[in-house]
């Protein structure tokens, strides 16, 4: 952690509702005349859009798994070097995965490509990321090396987690939130979003959701027991069968249950107060109604981000 370059990162798996977070904070940043560098973590994909498609499919007929959970399609190695220079020196490369949303932005350069790399904007107060791995921490697992298309895929296996070989992503973040709904709900999330936004088949992300749901279970929700917060989004219809449900439940139809690693350091009667409907069911865990996550998100990250500035002042 450093008080000099401090970071924020947001982890959840896509269609969590990252997005809507990250949102928020760029909101808190302009209004509180905040100064950030902000990261994807799509952008530390090794390949573009068709060649990662290519080796999942590739390694899908092999019996194997490969997803975008998983490290092997990403550069961990180089997200952990951006943060630990950053957090030393406030500098780093950065670099964005373009989209279909964001292509004009970047001269009209083809979805699923990548800008090139360039430093990261100076002065800023912090770093913002947000993505898939802003807290992990993988000690021993084992990278296949995947070769370029024109070649057979090669697997070269080797041990992470001797010496200087593992992956620590967590060790550099100053505030950690997770953004987890309960899985029936992200699951539905997904169906959705893919089959309206993508055009993919409900068959195709249901097979997609399976695949993925080993490397969900081994890296992604790790992550969520050394956040400092989570936000887990609990609908209250039934979403008991995700794979046949025809509406993604609202946020007036959820709670948010909201989890603090050290409930010592916030005054939750201050808290309660301002997020009407809300209570504590338990002394570290905050329920509210699903549709005041974003006020509660920023009366409780607010004075946290303050704390962060003050402490790089000083420094």
């Amino acid at each position: 952690m450093s008080s000099k370059f401090p970071i924020v990162a947001v982890t959840g798996s896509s269609g969590a509702g990252t997005t809507t977070v990250q949102q928020a904070f760029k909101d808190l940043f302009r209004r509180e005349g905040i100064s950030a560098a902000f990261v994807e973590g799509d952008a530390f994909l090794l390949h573009e859009r068709e060649e990662s498609n290519r080796l999942i499919r590739e390694a899908q007929a092999e019996g194997k798994t490969l997803t975008l959970f998983g490290p092997e399609l990403h550069q961990l190695e180089r997200l952990e070097a951006l943060f630990r220079e950053y957090s030393e020196r406030g500098t780093g490369q950065v670099r964005h995965y373009v989209t279909e949303d964001n292509s004009h932005e970047f001269g009209g350069l083809p979805p699923g490509t990548f800008t090139p790399w360039r430093p990261v904007p100076v002065e800023t107060d912090l770093l913002f990321y947000e993505g898939l791995h802003g807290g992990m921490v993988a000690r021993n697992w084992t990278r296949r090396k995947l070769s370029p298309s024109h070649n057979p895929v090669v697997i070269e296996r080797r041990s992470v987690g001797d010496g200087n070989n593992g992956v620590d992503v967590a060790q550099h973040v100053d505030l950690l939130i997770g953004v987890v709904p309960v899985v029936n709900l992200e699951w539905i999330q997904n169906i959705h979003r893919d089959t309206s936004v993508k055009g993919h088949t409900p068959e195709a992300v249901i097979d997609s959701i399976l695949r993925r749901l080993r490397d969900y279970t081994h890296y992604i929700t790790p992550q969520f027991s050394i956040t400092d917060i989570n936000f887990q989004r609990v609908p209250v219809v039934d979403t008991s069968n995700p794979f046949i449900a025809r509406d993604v439940p609202s946020a007036d139809e959820s709670v948010v249950v909201i989890r603090f690693r050290e409930p010592g350091k916030y005054y939750f009667p201050n808290i309660l107060k301002r997020v009407h409907d809300s209570y504590m069911s338990r002394p570290n865990t905050m329920v509210i109604p699903g549709g005041k996550m974003r006020l509660a998100l920023e009366i409780v990250c607010t004075p946290l981000v303050h704390e962060m500035l003050e402490k790089r002042q000083k420094n």
